[in-house]
């Protein structure tokens, strides 16, 4: 497998940024919120392997993990949530129920070959301990705030106090989302209000950025809600330059279907993971 390059990038005091470098699906970013209890801890990347070091940069802290807030059912952001065993795992109903059910292991072999070998009959992750369908205080620092667009439900955390968003899977920066199962217009409406959320905004893939990034992903989304189905009616803009462009094709298709009622995962996708 692949090395882990990542490291705790301090935002302000206390926050940090767990950001995998080269950014893209299958590398995805962590937060860590430091405490007067412990730590608040936002997503556990894909694999046991990719969240032992987050876990072991912690530990050196001298701080322990009592809360971990899943921002999507999605396995790049929560496949490394068996390592944080003891810490309290919030998340939305939907991500919820969807982790109740059995992982499907072929299709992430499929999607990310540099992990399959972790992907075997032992993996799990852990269940949702709490639900969060309002936004809420987790504790005295992090704010957790509902949203929706890359699945039906998202959850993000908002540290008001240093003006930091951890946007989790509702944002990609450098990197082409999948709105596979989730709603790219929708996505994209969401992304306007998550703009004003606050000046520094920690995606769940790619660089940390601000709210020209939100936008760039917003026109994006759009961009593939107008294309109507066409797998080339994306007009040139800043993606041109992001990776995994592929996943154009799943976008634009799930945004076709959507808009003609039909919400099954699109056939684009099943080819992806190898069940079409």
């Amino acid at each position: 497998m692949p090395d882990i390059d990542a490291a705790l990038d301090l935002l302000a005091p206390g926050v940090y940024a767990w950001i995998q470098r080269p950014g893209g699906h299958g590398r995805a970013n962590a937060g860590l919120v430091l405490e007067a209890d412990g730590a608040t801890v936002v997503d556990s990347l894909l694999t046991p392997s990719q969240a032992i070091p987050l876990h072991n940069a912690i530990a050196e802290l001298g701080v322990a993990v009592r809360r971990m807030v899943l921002s999507s059912s999605h396995i790049e952001f929560v496949g490394g949530s068996s390592v944080f065993w003891t810490a309290a795992r919030y998340g939305r109903s939907q991500t919820s129920a969807l982790l109740d059910q059995p992982p499907n292991l072929a299709g992430y072999r499929r999607l990310f070959p540099d992990w399959a070998d972790e992907f075997d009959d032992e993996f799990t992750t852990r269940p949702i301990s709490h639900t969060v369908d309002t936004a809420a205080w987790l504790s005295p620092v992090v704010c957790t705030v509902p949203t929706g667009g890359q699945m039906a439900e998202n959850l993000m955390a908002l540290v008001p106090s240093v003006d930091t968003l951890f946007a989790g899977a509702m944002c990609a920066f450098g990197t082409t989302p999948n709105a596979f199962d989730g709603n790219p217009g929708a996505w994209a409406d969401a992304l306007g209000e998550l703009a004003e959320l606050a000046g520094t905004i920690v995606p769940g893939i790619g660089p940390v950025g601000s709210a020209d990034e939100v936008l760039a992903l917003q026109a994006y989304l759009y961009a593939c809600v107008e294309a109507e189905g066409n797998p080339g009616g994306i007009p040139e803009g800043p993606w041109e330059a992001w990776t995994d462009r592929h996943l154009d094709e799943v976008n634009i298709e799930r945004a076709a279907m959507l808009a003609a009622g039909d919400e099954a995962v699109p056939p684009s996708m099943l080819r992806l993971i190898g069940l079409a």
